[in-house]
């Protein structure tokens, strides 16, 4: 078994360490606050005060944190991974979802201190990470990606390697981006159903066996018909966050993207009005306001 490093222990990273240990990797986890740390210590993982520490000598590095700047931190830090002495030919695995600009530039740096970088966010919620039934997009080297299969098995049923190291960030990005869209659309359905004096229940129960549904579309859905929005299962801050950065990828490439841009800023008033933690549902009370005469 391997010798691996997890950090970032929210709600997807704790699960994900939990399914290293269990395959029988040897554990060395790190995370900014360590009581979360607590569970996966009497499971029988090390905790180590930071990213150098946690890295040294290991195997494979995996990251699951918010954002850039955290990656950025955790990898380039004063107490980051290579701060310390990963050893050479070490996985460097970044399961985040970042933008496509800071991937291509923490690859250059990962490659110049002698590790192997794979890109490999995941799909799937938390219940998915804790029971192993994620879905890994992975950017990588084909060779790469052979010799960090039995890291990554755990975590997964599935496994997509979509090309050379960015592309698994590029097709996250695109996917998250697809389903900003799709929950204000049912937003604005939602409401428009209720306005006309539609029973709601049966407008969500019909969308979701019809053909506009989606996983995405039927939990959203559902979730705004109960007004359940502080049980967070993906903050709104979070979709706000892929939201911009796969229009600034769209940008990048030359590819007008309005429909995301409306989605954008629909988020942006969840934030502005300090609803940013709340479940990405909530997006519905802003479907619902009457717009001004």
């Amino acid at each position: 078994m391997a010798r691996v490093a997890m950090i970032g222990l929210g709600r997807m990273g704790s699960g994900m360490a939990g399914r290293l240990l269990a395959a029988g990797h040897d554990l060395t986890v790190a995370n900014r606050t360590p009581e979360r740390a607590a569970a996966l210590l009497a499971s029988g993982a090390r905790v180590a005060a930071t990213p150098a520490d946690a890295a040294r000598d290991a195997d494979a590095v995996l990251v699951m944190v918010s954002d850039d700047e955290a990656s950025r931190s955790i990898w380039l830090g004063e107490t980051g991974v290579l701060a310390g002495t990963p050893r050479p030919g070490a996985l460097a695995i970044e399961c985040s979802t970042l933008s496509h600009g800071w991937v291509l530039e923490l690859s250059a740096a990962v490659g110049a201190a002698g590790l192997r970088y794979l890109d490999a966010p995941v799909t799937g919620l938390p219940d998915a990470a804790a029971a192993g039934s994620l879905t890994l997009l992975v950017g990588a080297q084909p060779e790469d990606l052979d010799a960090a299969s039995p890291v990554l098995e755990p975590l997964a049923v599935r496994i997509l390697h979509f090309g050379p190291v960015g592309a698994g960030t590029a097709y996250k990005l695109i996917v998250n981006l697809m389903g900003a869209v799709q929950i204000a659309g049912v937003a604005e359905g939602l409401a428009l159903a209720e306005r006309a004096g539609l029973d709601p229940a049966l407008f969500v129960d019909a969308l979701a066996t019809g053909q506009a549904a989606s996983p995405q579309v039927v939990r959203n859905a559902r979730r705004m018909l109960a007004g359940d929005h502080d049980r967070v299962t993906f903050s709104a801050e979070l979709r706000h966050k892929d939201t911009a950065y796969a229009l600034r990828f769209a940008q990048e490439l030359s590819v007008a993207a309005p429909l995301g841009g409306v989605a954008l800023g629909a988020l942006e008033r969840l934030l502005a009005d300090g609803r940013g933690r709340l479940n990405e549902s909530a997006v519905i009370d802003l479907a619902r306001e009457v717009p001004p005469s």
